[in-house]
């Protein structure tokens, strides 16, 4: 592996990375220390990567999963998934309304509101929109159903608008 080869996908991907880790995560120390040892990982893997895929996704996946397994250290990612998330009330699945407000120019209260969220909710969001995650990908990193999915972007996307929409029901 050429150090130099790799020390510029490193310069290229790393606020993406560090983004990812921090949304997941929660905190800026945590996602400093992960964004850190996930290029560590991509380094030491370097071998397995294949270079007619693009490097993001893979080293997004990595950051993914590491980022998961800390969770999962801290023993509080078994708890948020459990499948007494149903739906308290029937909501569309044609109601999208998490996607356009990621792309907004209210970017900024965006970032705010997604990590405000419960990591319940945060973590599909956060795979989904800012991962580009499909269900599958975000059911298996999770280790829940397809539709266990569903059910909690639905509830994020719902908690995440009520967040934007502010105390006075106006968007901020």
């Amino acid at each position: 592996m050429d150090k130099a080869a790799f020390d510029a996908l490193y310069r290229e991907h790393y606020r993406r990375v560090y983004g990812l880790c921090r949304r997941m995560l929660g905190r800026t120390v945590d996602a400093e220390d992960a964004t850190q040892e996930v290029f560590m990982r991509g380094y030491r893997s370097f071998g397995r990567y294949r270079s007619q895929d693009p490097f993001g996704p893979w080293i997004n996946s990595i950051a993914t999963n590491y980022c998961i397994d800390v969770l999962r250290g801290n023993r509080r990612v078994r708890d948020l998934f459990s499948e007494d998330a149903e739906p308290d009330e029937a909501e569309s699945p044609l109601e999208n309304g998490a996607a356009p407000l990621i792309r907004s120019e209210n970017a900024e209260s965006v970032n705010q509101a997604v990590e405000a969220l419960p990591e319940q909710y945060r973590l599909p969001i956060v795979l989904a929109y800012y991962s580009d995650a499909s269900y599958d990908e975000i059911a298996d990193t999770l280790g829940i159903t397809r539709n266990h999915v569903g059910v909690l972007l639905l509830r994020g996307r719902k908690k995440l608008r009520a967040q934007l929409a502010g105390p006075n029901g106006t968007e901020n």
